[in-house]
């Protein structure tokens, strides 16, 4: 797996401004912090290399929607950040396992028939975590928000955040809380500045 500098790097190289760089590099940072607290506490033997590689590239993807005034470009749909993600770490030649973490780690996960029937802006395919290594980044993911300010998200936040999508969607968050535990967001809060809501 890649080195920290050289993951850093591929962020400076993506990133269309220091204010964009900070704010997807950081969650990067958070979500790495989380799911490093998750394994730590789950006793789960992941493979935490390709975690750590995993969570900090998630989300690199989300660089290429953002303009030069450091807001989405007019027209972009944010949920397409995991393929183009994906499409990035491809040209970077990162290994699929790797790849698949950018495009498959949105919200709790968007089957092809979501896809289909919402007419989402995504090639029809399945955007399932199928490894307990790609489960766990899609998870801790959604503890934060790259809001303007950025917020830690409690597990009651996220949970009713995610009920408008359906039952079937809250009963998936509910099984990835029974597989790995929660995180103790509150060290993290101090550690980063961030509320929690």
């Amino acid at each position: 797996m890649n080195t920290g500098r050289s993951i850093t790097r591929l962020h400076r190289k993506y990133s269309p401004s220091d204010r964009v760089y900070d704010l997807v590099h950081t969650h990067s940072k958070i979500v790495h912090d989380i799911a490093m607290q998750l394994i730590a506490s789950s006793g789960f033997a992941l493979d935490a290399d390709l975690v750590k590689t995993g969570t900090m590239l998630h989300d690199i993807g989300a660089y290429p929607l953002f303009g030069s005034n450091d807001r989405l470009r007019e027209g972009v749909d944010y949920i397409t950040h995991g393929v183009e993600g994906e499409a990035i770490l491809r040209r970077e030649g990162f290994p699929r396992k790797v790849c698949r973490m950018a495009s498959h780690h949105t919200g709790v996960g968007i089957p092809k028939e979501e896809v289909k029937q919402q007419n989402i802006p995504l090639p029809l395919d399945d955007y399932l975590a199928e490894t307990d290594e790609e489960l766990i980044i899609m998870y801790a993911d959604k503890f934060h928000s790259k809001t303007t300010p950025p917020y830690f998200n409690s597990f009651e936040w996220y949970k009713k955040y995610v009920s408008r999508f359906g039952d079937d969607k809250v009963e998936k968050f509910e099984e990835m809380r029974r597989k790995f535990g929660l995180p103790d967001l509150v060290i993290l809060s101090r550690k980063y500045g961030h509320e929690i809501r």
